[in-house]
């Protein structure tokens, strides 16, 4: 049936709906058997004087409704029995083909419903806990900060609770953090591309960014020396594991290097170990070897939730815990006392670990068919992790990838975000707010076949 070439009503609406109905109308008349292979995509789109990102959408919503079945390398096959027009869908909504927001999948396995519901109820069966329900120091509370000490105490060792602050998220930690460290006009070494956030904050305060260069491996240390040398940097910011947007992950050695410049120069490093949890075997975090000199932000949004909206900050001393605690609490007053008690339950009892583990083997699945479908694009992604760098290949253009991707209903953040200086043609891919692996496929599928031909080809996309 490699010769099948449907009738294409015009009807109002998508063309690539268009062409499901055909597809199904032929399969309940009987015009197309179950187990018939339909013809190639290409030759599909060829024939009906479309584009194959046309095609390619229409093949993925009949996979998907149960129309056909796919086998790479194989091609498209009538499946038996096929789906009813009337239980057809209409593909996901552009919202949730959301590859912008680096958020970690919430996979069954983490129990997170369940785990929320037991948690607050045992935390309103506690005693006291309508006073930790008040107002609470802008550090946290004690019982908060031991619980926090003991979570990062697995990576950075014995930490004392005295230089542990819990805090409303690391974004305000990072405001506040600069707010401590820099005053306008000061200077803050960070990598050539970097965490938007992180750009952000800096440039509200007036920060001065220099942009270090780096490798496939993070940082490079020789262009960080020559930065301290030329430029006088006050501080140093770096994502050590699972860098963002690169995935990069420092070596221990280069941390160590990078430790040992920064210390001679007299550099302070802000270590923004958001991923960290997430390998299962990572190097120790910079402040584990050079704790004097580094403030280290985890935190939980990534490895649990960002609902719960809490970080951990371990300071260089008790005195820098004062000068932070009072930069808290002029931004967000406190972190959320219910949610700071919820995390530290589930620390308590180990539900942190299981949440996260859940999580590492969801993005090990989504990272899998992120592999498979992009397997003919130049990406860089760690197996752990929630997202994936994209080289754009020639000849697009990241402005007009991005439009194209638009009107595909596909969100991407463009390498524009993370660029201190001159921007790369690539962008991030987030994989963990589809809300399942057959939505994550569905989108991936749509990016790939948008990137394997030339911009000119889908100047106007269906």
């Amino acid at each position: 049936m490699e010769s099948w070439n449907p009738t294409i009503v015009g009807d109002a609406g998508p063309k690539y709906l268009a062409i499901v109905k055909a597809l199904a109308e032929d399969i309940r008349a009987g015009r197309l058997p179950p187990g018939v292979r339909l013809p190639p995509q290409r030759t599909l789109a060829k024939q009906l004087n479309v584009d194959l990102t046309t095609v390619t959408r229409a093949f993925n919503e009949a996979r998907r409704t149960g129309l056909i079945d796919a086998t790479a390398g194989k091609g498209s096959f009538v499946r038996s029995p096929a789906a009813p027009a009337a239980e057809m869908r209409r593909p996901p909504p552009p919202g949730r083909l959301d590859f912008s927001m680096n958020m970690p999948p919430q996979p069954a396995a983490a129990r997170l419903s369940e785990r929320m519901e037991a948690g607050l109820a045992h935390l309103a069966g506690t005693p006291g806990f309508l006073h930790r329900m008040q107002y609470q120091e802008s550090a946290g509370n004690l019982a908060d900060r031991a619980a926090a000490a003991q979570w990062l105490g697995r990576r950075l060792g014995t930490c004392s609770v005295q230089r542990v602050l819990v805090a409303g998220g690391a974004q305000v930690v990072l405001v506040a953090v600069l707010a401590a460290l820099l005053k306008p006009g000061d200077g803050l070494c960070v990598p050539t591309l970097t965490y938007p956030g992180l750009r952000m904050a800096a440039e509200r305060r007036g920060v001065r960014l220099i942009p270090v260069a780096c490798d496939a491996d993070g940082l490079d240390p020789d262009a960080f020396r020559e930065r301290c040398q030329t430029e006088a940097p006050r501080a140093l910011y770096v994502v050590p594991t699972l860098d963002n947007p690169t995935t990069a992950t420092l070596p221990r050695a280069r941390r160590e290097r990078i430790a040992e410049i920064a210390r001679a120069h007299g550099v302070a490093i802000i270590e923004d170990d958001a991923y960290g949890a997430l390998p299962a075997e990572a190097p120790a975090p910079i402040a584990a070897f050079a704790g004097d000199i580094t403030w280290h932000i985890a935190t939980l949004s990534k490895c649990v939730s960002p609902g719960l909206r809490i970080a951990y900050v371990a300071v260089p001393s008790t005195h820098e815990t004062v000068r932070l605690a009072a930069e808290l609490r002029a931004i967000n007053m406190m972190a959320s006392p219910l949610t700071a008690a919820l995390a530290s339950h589930w620390i308590a009892e180990g539900a942190i670990e299981a949440i996260a583990a859940a999580i590492r083997e969801e993005n090990g699945l989504r990272q899998a068919v992120a592999r498979e479908v992009l397997q003919d694009l130049e990406i860089r992604a760690q197996p752990c992790g929630h997202h994936l760098w994209l080289r754009l290949p020639e000849p697009w253009r990241r402005d007009a990838f991005g439009a194209h991707a638009r009107q595909l209903g596909l969100s991407v953040i463009l390498s524009d975000a993370f660029a201190v200086g001159p921007a790369p043609e690539a962008l991030r891919v987030s994989l963990g707010a589809a809300p399942d692996l057959e939505t994550l496929r569905y989108g991936l599928s749509l990016l790939a076949t948008l990137l394997a031909q030339p911009p000119g080809a889908v100047s106007t996309v269906v």
